[in-house]
C-alpha cells in the first residue's frame, strides 16, 4: 500500500511542478507586433464575422467597436500622434532655424553698420592702410619745420614774421581734425572723404610754406641788393662833395 502511493506521488509530480502553462494567443501576438512595428492589416483580426457575420466569437470580441480593425491606432501611424508630435517637432525646428537665421542676419547687419560707423575700427580701413596713413604720416607727430636747408637770414626773417609760428598753428590745426576724424563716429565714406580733405589742405600748406621759403630768399636778396645800392649812392653823394666839406665829415668821423 505503501508502495502504491509512492508511485502516485510520483505519477502527478510532473503535473505540481508546471504551475504555470504557456498560453500562445497569435490575436495578441498580432497586436503586439502592429503596435510596434508593422504595418495595420484589418485581416489579421481575428475571430472573423464568418458567414453573413453569424460567427458569436466575432460579435462578442468586436460588437462594441466593430471599427477598430479598420482604424490604424499606431502611434507611428500617418496620423498617429507620435507621428504629428515628430511633424510638429520638425516644424518648430524649420521655424527655430528661421528665426535664428533672421537672428544671424540682424546681427550681421548690425556688425556691419559699427564697423562702418565705428571709431574703433578706422585703423583698420583698407584704404587708411594703404594710401591714407602713409600720406598723412606728418601729421600724426609734432610739426618737423625744415629749417636746416636754410641760412640764418632767412630762419631770423621767417621767425620775426610770424611764418614759423603761422605754419606750426596750421599744422598743428590739421593734425586735431584727422584726430578728430579717426575717434568720432561717423559713416565710413564721410570718413574718407575728410581723410582726403585734410590730404588736400596739407599739401596745400606745404606749398604755402614752400612758396613763403622761397619768397622769403628773394626779399633778403633783393633787400642785399638795395643795401648795396644805398652804399653806392651815398659814395657817389660823398664824391660831390667839395675838399672842404670831406675834410669836415672826415673828421666827424675820426675816434681821434
Amino acid at each position: 500500500m505503501k508502495a502504491l502511493t509512492f508511485l502516485f506521488c510520483l505519477a502527478w509530480l510532473p503535473l505540481a511542478l508546471s504551475a504555470q502553462v504557456a498560453i500562445h494567443d497569435q490575436a495578441i501576438i498580432n497586436q503586439q507586433e502592429r503596435m510596434v512595428f508593422k504595418s495595420w492589416d484589418a485581416d489579421k483580426f481575428t475571430p472573423k464575422p464568418g458567414f453573413l457575420g453569424l460567427n458569436p466569437m466575432y460579435w462578442m470580441t468586436w460588437g462594441l467597436h466593430p471599427n477598430y480593425p479598420d482604424t490604424d491606432l499606431r502611434p507611428l501611424s500617418p496620423t498617429g500622434p507620435q507621428t504629428l508630435r515628430l511633424g510638429l517637432i520638425a516644424a518648430m525646428r524649420s521655424s527655430a532655424d528661421a528665426y535664428k537665421l533672421h537672428a544671424d542676419t540682424i546681427r550681421n547687419t548690425a556688425l556691419s553698420s559699427y564697423a562702418a560707423y565705428s571709431a574703433a575700427l578706422s585703423s583698420a580701413d583698407p584704404l587708411w592702410q594703404i594710401y591714407y596713413r602713409s600720406a598723412l604720416s606728418p601729421l600724426d607727430d609734432l610739426p618737423k619745420i625744415p629749417l636746416g636747408s636754410l641760412t640764418s637770414a632767412q630762419r631770423k626773417y621767417l621767425s620775426e614774421t610770424g611764418m614759423i609760428s603761422w605754419y606750426t598753428q596750421q599744422h598743428q590745426a590739421l593734425a586735431e581734425r584727422l584726430h578728430l576724424a579717426r575717434t568720432t563716429h561717423m559713416e565710413r565714406g564721410s570718413r574718407i572723404l575728410l581723410y582726403h580733405r585734410l590730404l588736400l589742405e596739407y599739401r596745400k600748406l606745404q606749398a604755402a610754406w614752400e612758396d613763403k621759403i622761397r619768397r622769403s630768399k628773394t626779399y633778403l636778396r633783393l633787400s642785399l641788393q638795395r643795401e648795396k645800392i644805398k652804399e653806392r649812392s651815398k659814395g657817389f653823394k660823398d664824391q660831390s662833395l667839395n675838399d672842404i666839406e670831406i675834410a669836415d665829415k672826415v673828421l666827424k668821423n675820426s675816434k681821434l
